[in-house]
């Protein structure tokens, strides 16, 4: 493929950059730049303006939301929103259990569900990892015990992101407990207001709270809100986690931290060293941007549900480039590093932080977790190794 970008993908490019810095609330925006951390009112406004105009879930199919966009176009309006400081659509909503229900649900299933999910009228948790179920993934224990018309549910979930917020789960649980590894899983969706749904929060070394427990004991969930074939499940998790890890890649995301770490690192940049892993970020930032693209461009040559395995290798750059950014701006803004994020306060004996400071620190430490969530780096080698070097 062309990796250039053509005078009317820089015009589309042109086109989303104007609508997200003048649809969008300045504050919000602001906020954002700042690196304040952004509330649940703030995400879901700016999701249903984007679903308002048609910008929300442009990767689903055009007639539960989605545009007949180009992998590029894509690309540039996932990155433009990104670079001009725009609280992503809610990310298990878009790239998670909505392309599954569209690809694997009924047509009742999409009616009920699709609406609400690109509008943000419900919020999405991940019930996937448990407590010695995470990179084995396929050794979970929570249970789902067909009763009649329902499923009774029990067992427990962990790193559950942004839990606290959560209207409704998607749960990866056990239908057949005599079947062997990725057998007998199912793909079940949980409304988290039913009786017996607990959440507890996780305090992370960041200090933040974005992470949580949830426990199921004796939910009674109804056999409706089973996505696909009993026991198949694995089918849609595999699907689930392709799209994932092709975001996870995140091209936005770090180049808008390279454009902070030139800001703000002042005469650091005349340090040939330090200059030199600004470049080297750069230049590995760009090829992954070019593999990303491939992946995008060749989706539509694969059979409906089935996962792209180079998934993995974006992934597995993505993280280790994000975690590379992260510890580049701690290491330009020195002391500055340590604002306080809870409060945005300057600690004692030290100078207004600099504009967009205040999460350096926090980001650095929350974003060691990008090489473990969606399969762990070791995972993606297993997988890279067996799927695609055929070893």
């Amino acid at each position: 493929m062309d990796l250039a970008l053509s005078k009317e993908d820089r015009a589309f490019a042109e086109e989303m950059r104007e609508f997200f810095t003048t649809e969008i609330p300045a504050d919000i925006r602001a906020r954002v730049k700042r690196g304040e951390e952004m509330s649940k009112e703030d995400v879901v406004q700016t999701q249903q303006i984007l679903n308002k105009h048609g910008l929300a879930v442009p990767h689903w199919p055009v007639e539960w939301g989605g545009k007949d966009w180009t992998a590029v176009q894509r690309h540039l309006w996932a990155e433009e929103m990104v670079l001009n400081y725009v609280p992503p659509p809610v990310v298990f909503n878009t790239a998670m259990v909505g392309p599954v229900i569209a690809t694997f649900g009924n047509h009742e299933q999409k009616q009920r569900f699709l609406p609400p999910t690109a509008n943000c009228d419900i919020w999405w948790s991940q019930g996937f990892s448990e407590p010695n179920a995470g990179s084995d993934l396929a050794s979970l224990k929570t249970t789902a015990v067909r009763d009649g018309d329902n499923y009774i549910v029990n067992g427990q979930k962990t790193w559950t992101t942004l839990g606290q917020y959560g209207d409704w789960i998607f749960n990866l649980v056990r239908t057949d407990p005599t079947a062997q590894q990725q057998r007998g899983i199912s793909f079940l969706l949980i409304d988290m207001r039913s009786p017996g749904v607990t959440v507890r929060p996780i305090q992370l070394i960041d200090g933040g709270r974005e992470v949580n427990e949830v426990f199921f004991e004796d939910v009674v969930v109804p056999a409706d809100q089973l996505i696909g074939e009993e026991n198949k499940g694995w089918t849609c998790a595999k699907f689930l986690l392709g799209n994932e890890r092709t975001s996870n890649a995140a091209i936005g995301m770090i180049k808008k931290r390279i454009a902070r770490v030139k800001r703000l690192a002042g005469p650091l940049l005349d340090d040939p060293l330090f200059r030199a892993r600004v470049t080297r970020l750069e230049v590995e930032t760009a090829a992954l941007e070019m593999s990303v693209l491939r992946v995008l461009a060749r989706e539509h040559t694969l059979p409906p549900g089935m996962p792209d395995p180079v998934s993995s290798v974006l992934k597995l750059r993505g993280s280790e480039l994000q975690q590379d950014a992260a510890e580049l701006l701690v290491d330009a803004l020195g002391p500055q590093a340590l604002a306080y994020r809870e409060d945005y306060g300057v600690p004692d004996g030290f100078a207004e932080p600099t504009e967009g400071a205040v999460d350096a620190l926090p980001t650095y430490f929350n974003w060691r977790k990008a090489s473990i969530y969606a399969g762990s780096n070791e995972v993606q080698r297993q997988i890279i190794a067996k799927a695609i070097l055929k070893f």
